[in-house]
């Protein structure tokens, strides 16, 4: 049992944590966020430059880290990103998959090739690092996992139905691994953003539809994304012990908003 108490409960001092989708826009915010909090943080994505400019930023904060590339779409690829950091740290605690994809367009429209690629990366890719890093965490008795959900994950959004397709599975993969896993002290929870400007979406919300999310955001404000940094290190740490299959939305308001003018 722990014994830390009031502020060192959110201390992640001595923890080694990973961010699947780690070199931009959510992830690249929380891993920096995860190394402020005292991990060691891994980032990881396709682009090997992407790696190494987070990478010199986490080690401009006194922590390890590594350059080790992955694609989500290759079990081989993601798998061999887990046996590297458990190789050079001896155990991963946290992993935050935050690899996603996003297209609008008329469903009638999209093509089964961009269906089948959102829904890879989105839903299927999650499931391969979940289950790469979950079966190590299994094996030593401890972890906490992190997926990203979304708005969509509990309303229809228009024209994105992949990305909202697979968004929901990612909030029901959530649940089905943190009952799975529960005995063996292993969290598994999401973050569900409300509206942050990524470069996923900063066409859309610079958009009238972006006014029309502002208008039901009773904070009447897109979200800051150091904003997520709260939710994401509550989750890794100690403070969530008790914590898991839940769906945190860190959204202003908006899932618990109705008519609001």
């Amino acid at each position: 049992m722990s014994t830390r108490t009031g502020t060192g409960l959110f201390d992640l001092t001595g923890k080694v944590a990973v961010v699947v989708g780690g070199t931009s826009g959510i992830g690249r915010t929380m891993a920096l966020g995860l190394a402020d909090a005292g991990a060691d943080v891994v980032v990881t994505g396709r682009r090997e430059s992407h790696i190494d400019a987070v990478a010199k930023e986490i080690e401009q904060r006194g922590r390890r880290t590594l350059r080790v590339p992955c694609d989500v779409q290759r079990t081989p690829s993601v798998d061999a990103f887990r046996d590297a950091c458990v190789s050079a740290f001896g155990a991963v605690h946290i992993a935050i998959v935050a690899a996603g994809a996003i297209k609008r367009s008329p469903t009638q429209s999209v093509s089964d090739e961009d269906w089948e690629r959102i829904i890879d990366i989105n839903l299927n890719g999650t499931l391969r690092a979940c289950r790469a890093f979950g079966g190590h965490m299994v094996q030593q008795k401890y972890g906490r996992i992190i997926t990203i959900a979304s708005l969509s994950s509990f309303v229809g959004l228009l024209e994105v139905a992949a990305y909202g397709a697979s968004k929901s599975g990612v909030a029901g993969l959530t649940r089905a691994l943190a009952v799975e896993w529960a005995p063996h002290n292993v969290t598994v929870n999401a973050v569900a953003p409300g509206l942050f400007k990524t470069d996923l979406n900063a066409a859309l919300l610079d958009s009238p539809r972006g006014q029309e999310f502002l208008m039901r955001t009773p904070m009447k404000r897109f979200g800051r994304l150091d904003e997520l940094v709260g939710a994401a290190i509550f989750l890794s740490s100690e403070a969530s012990a008790f914590v898991s299959g839940q769906i945190l939305a860190v959204d202003g308001g908006f899932l618990a908003s109705g008519v609001n003018q």
